[in-house]
């Protein structure tokens, strides 16, 4: 199992960090060991003064593939998740200047947190809303319909590159709103109105 990451997907996120728009997806991976499940506590690591939460909508990969064609990408999941990619910021940024990979700052234990999976064929992926509250205060909503690469997209471009196996998770990037995360913060995910997580920031 593999967990896929898609960087600057958002317009607006895109904005916030003062990054260039891609022309491609932005890939990055993170090991199964940066897993978070079940609403278990997130705690902040010592190497940090400034984790970020990123909010993303997730797909779980149920069919192997490798050069999937984008009209039968639709084909390779069934279910969506939401999740939080947490950023070392502070790393991510000395890191970037320096020119070196930033694997450091993205794929350290615990740093993607998934949620309960829904079936998609109550939804529709081309305009769904998710967001994700702090301390009961909304700090990020997204729409689908505001990505630059859809997940159909997404999931033929990645597999150009990586065969997709069954239960590979792909996070999709995240909308504006990304910010720091502090002890005993409270985080709430919702997919529309369905809460998919709840947890604490220890």
């Amino acid at each position: 199992m593999k967990i896929i990451c898609i960087g600057r997907n958002y317009s607006e996120h895109i904005k916030e960090l003062n990054n260039e728009t891609p022309d491609e997806p932005v890939i990055f991976i993170k090991p199964d060991s940066a897993l978070l499940r079940n609403n278990a506590p997130f705690f902040i690591p010592d190497f940090s003064n400034d984790i970020h939460h990123e909010v993303e909508l997730v797909i779980k990969i149920n069919k192997l593939g490798k050069h999937i064609p984008v009209e039968f990408a639709k084909d390779y999941y069934t279910e969506i998740g939401l999740g939080i990619d947490f950023t070392a910021r502070d790393v991510q940024s000395k890191l970037k200047e320096k020119g070196l990979p930033w694997e450091k700052a993205k794929g350290f234990d615990h740093s993607a947190v998934i949620s309960k999976f829904i079936p998609i064929q109550n939804y529709n992926l081309s305009d769904l809303n998710f967001s994700l509250t702090k301390n009961d205060t909304l700090v990020q909503e997204g729409n689908t319909k505001q990505m630059i690469h859809n997940i159909d997209e997404i999931i033929a471009h990645v597999s150009q590159y990586f065969t997709l196996k069954i239960g590979d998770y792909i996070f999709t990037g995240t909308p504006a709103g990304v910010g720091n995360v502090n002890t005993n913060d409270h985080l709430v995910g919702k997919i529309e109105d369905e809460v998919m997580f709840d947890f604490r920031v220890k």
